[in-house]
């Protein structure tokens, strides 16, 4: 038995929610590295295109709407895509939260109606 592994192995991946969000790439510095728009995203990384040309194994950080401040490497980097892997485990549920969500059960088109008549 040899230590290579096949090359037809599938590693194991946690599931991936398919999206477009806006998000800008940083060292863990904070120097700016390029804007990024995350295709698909998971607890354990993400796959984005990106403006830069990052390297792997760089470090990166970004921040994600509804999660806050991520931390991670770029695994993989080929024709302005790459491939990050999270320093820890997020909830990639959170992003897809609106970023208006209210503490109002009350939907928009009728807190404005109640707000114009002096009710809300």
């Amino acid at each position: 038995m040899t230590s290579e592994q096949p090359q037809n192995l599938q590693v194991e991946r946690a599931p991936r929610e398919s999206l477009f969000i806006l998000t800008l790439f940083t060292t863990p510095g904070g120097d700016y590295l390029g804007k990024a728009r995350v295709r698909n995203l998971s607890a354990t990384g993400l796959m984005a295109d990106c403006e830069a040309a990052l390297t792997k194994g760089q470090k990166v950080q970004m921040d994600l709407r509804g999660v806050g401040r991520v931390e991670g490497e770029i695994v993989w980097s080929r024709e302005g895509r790459v491939g990050v892997s999270f320093d820890g485990e997020i909830d990639p549920m959170l992003v897809r939260r609106p970023v208006n969500a209210s503490k109002s059960s009350m939907p928009d088109y009728l807190r404005l109606h109640a707000k114009q008549f002096g009710s809300g």
